[in-house]
């Protein structure tokens, strides 16, 4: 019997704290919330939702096609692996 998958939280570089459902991706736990975020693909290939990994890790539920820095991710096809901090690029 598996472990129920923990909730975590992600915080954005103004503070604002959301809870993560386990079972989507941080784009979509972000779109719940009503919080404004650009995408396209919402696969990992285009980079739209490119945003900065401030503290903490996430995991690829896709492998990500399109181009990111060190310190950069995709909402659109990642999970948080704890609590996370992230600025939202605009």
């Amino acid at each position: 019997m598996s472990e129920p998958q923990k909730q975590y939280v992600i915080t954005l570089s103004d503070h604002i704290s959301i809870q993560h459902d386990p079972k989507d991706t941080v784009l979509e736990s972000l779109e719940k919330q009503n919080i404004d975020i650009h995408y396209h693909c919402r696969e990992g290939f285009c980079g739209a939702c490119r945003s900065k990994l401030l503290e903490g890790e996430v995991d690829y539920t896709t492998d990500p096609l399109a181009f990111i820095d060190d310190d950069e991710f995709l909402p659109c096809c990642t999970k948080p692996v704890g609590d996370i901090k992230i600025k939202i690029e605009q």
